[in-house]
């Protein structure tokens, strides 16, 4: 790491840093700070700002996507662009020691093959450093949004997914606080973690569900079989009832026409605008905002938030683990909407996770990645291990 510092910097060879790495659908994100400016070797969330004696994380950022390819997310473009940046945010930093790299990705459970393969060495021979996780952009909003704490975070924007965990030290909390939630057992939406924490603890008489930790997950199946309470659920919803007014069926709404006709013009030519785009999903939730402008005003958009906020507690009550220090957080653009939404959403939450202290993201997936670096650079990653969500090199 000796070769990072430029010339004229001020290095401290006792300080480590670390690197995080955000690869989503809307670009690519890197930063670089101190290991020990996030608190987030604990429990706590990013907390850069209330950090007196640390500054904020170096970024880089661009707008281009991570390629992918027949081996899924290709790891060759993907080093192409991060190695330079992180380089030069190391050489500002003044960083003579990486502890740990973060890389969080979008698809990484199902398309981060090449990366799994290649990050790794590719990452040791660039930087020296030996310490490295490889994660799913799900478990990186969660590590934003919460930190090293139980509880569920609910992803929002075009569309929806639920992820819940108990970190290691809490699975013991789970004798029987709050009972079986019902929602059954091992379900198609179950993210467990394998041989993560607390092998052998048993929940008697509580959430059996997470008698070994691990996480869970709901939803986050696309537009076609879930997203439920998404944007792209939401606009589409929308747009419904503005075709029903428009054919005068029942369940139809005339202001929601009327905004379909300001955004996409004649309701008619909405079919030929829609299906030819492959971006189908985040057309429909673009209509998104035009539902919550019409919900003060309009029962029919009420009820179609109202049910994207049931759509939404469901997600949150399927991941939850019933602890008393559980927390659900809430984060993605879709939540931007505000009182319209948020409002159904806290009622659906309290009455399905009563107890469970309802808050919004203390940061977001970089953030996140940002933290899991630093806790795994202190040796004090708590969160579980997943070969698919969440794995240590």
């Amino acid at each position: 790491m000796g070769d990072t510092v430029p010339d004229g910097a001020k290095p401290d060879d006792a300080v480590t840093h670390v690197l995080g790495i955000d690869s989503g659908g809307s670009g690519v994100r890197v930063a670089v700070a101190r290991a020990d400016a996030s608190g987030c070797s604990a429990e706590q969330p990013p907390a850069w700002s209330s950090s007196p004696t640390c500054s904020p994380p170096l970024t880089w950022s661009s707008a281009t996507p991570a390629t992918v390819g027949d081996r899924g997310i290709d790891a060759e473009s993907l080093l192409a662009r991060v190695l330079p940046a992180a380089r030069e945010l190391l050489r500002e930093a003044g960083a003579r020691h990486l502890g740990a790299v973060c890389v969080g990705a979008a698809g990484m459970a199902t398309l981060g093959d090449d990366l799994r393969a290649r990050l790794p060495d590719a990452l040791a021979d660039a930087f020296g450093v030996r310490r490295l996780a490889l994660a799913a952009d799900a478990v990186t909003a969660y590590a934003g949004a919460l930190g090293q704490r139980p509880g569920a975070v609910v992803a929002a924007g075009t569309g929806l997914i639920a992820l819940g965990a108990v970190p290691e030290g809490f699975v013991r909390e789970l004798g029987g606080t709050y009972g079986e939630s019902g929602t059954g057992g091992t379900s198609g939406t179950d993210a467990t973690a394998t041989g993560a924490t607390a092998t052998g603890t048993t929940a008697t008489g509580g959430d059996t569900r997470w008698a070994t930790g691990g996480w869970r997950r709901a939803d986050g199946w696309g537009h076609l079989l879930g997203d439920c309470g998404g944007g792209a659920w939401i606009g589409r919803a929308g747009l419904e009832a503005a075709m029903r007014a428009y054919d005068g069926r029942a369940g139809g709404s005339k202001p929601l026409l009327a905004r379909l006709e300001a955004v996409f013009g004649p309701a008619t030519g909405l079919p030929g605008q829609l299906y030819p785009r492959p971006d189908r999903p985040a057309v429909l939730a673009s209509f998104a905002p035009e539902v919550g402008r019409c919900a003060g005003e309009d029962p029919v958009a009420e009820a179609i938030l109202r049910a994207a906020a049931r759509h939404i507690a469901e997600a949150a009550e399927a991941v939850c683990p019933r602890l008393e220090s559980s927390e659900v957080a809430l984060t993605g653009g879709l939540f931007r909407m505000g009182a319209p939404l948020l409002t159904p959403v806290r009622e659906e939450l309290a009455a399905r996770l009563p107890g469970v202290r309802v808050t919004e993201a203390a940061g977001d997936p970089l953030d996140g990645a940002m933290c899991v670096a630093a806790a795994l650079a202190a040796d004090g990653l708590r969160l579980p291990r997943d070969p698919a969500l969440l794995s240590i090199v």
